[in-house]
């Protein structure tokens, strides 16, 4: 089996548009944002043979899943 670690939030969300794009290295949307920490999470995730997963919705809030 696995096991699977959820984070979630009740913010604003990431826009649908963006969604391919956060897990790219040095990508952000902040200009004070380095855009390293969810493509090092990724990276992280990948080399313990894990997954991170994103569940989005504007207005409603974003969930990420980590499966390992």
């Amino acid at each position: 089996g696995r096991v699977q670690l959820k984070v979630l939030d009740n913010g604003s969300g990431i826009p649908e548009e963006i969604k391919e794009s956060i897990f790219i290295p040095f990508f952000s949307t902040k200009k004070t944002g380095s855009g390293i920490g969810l493509s090092l999470s990724k990276q992280i995730m990948t080399l313990h043979k894990g997954k991170i997963q994103l569940k989005s919705e504007p207005g409603t809030g974003t969930e990420f899943t980590l499966q390992f």
